[in-house]
């Protein structure tokens, strides 16, 4: 399982969090990492040129080869 880890401001934590409603494709845990997953981020965006994650943070590279994402 691989993990890209990524931080952010907690400004973009919480557009990230307003912009990703669904469980399955982000949850929250108790540290305050947000952790997204991918395969299903994937089919939350398809179709679409540009997902709510690259437009919050920007010029980041994701890595969709990987299983989550974890945003600190």
């Amino acid at each position: 399982m691989s993990i890209q880890e990524i931080a952010v401001s907690n400004n973009q934590k919480k557009h990230l969090l307003r912009a990703i409603t669904d469980e399955a494709v982000l949850y929250q845990e108790d540290n305050g990492d947000l952790v997204v997953d991918v395969a299903s981020y994937l089919e939350l965006k398809a179709g679409a040129e540009i997902g709510p994650i690259e437009d919050i943070i920007g010029d980041v590279a994701l890595d969709f080869t990987a299983a989550y994402f974890v945003f600190s």
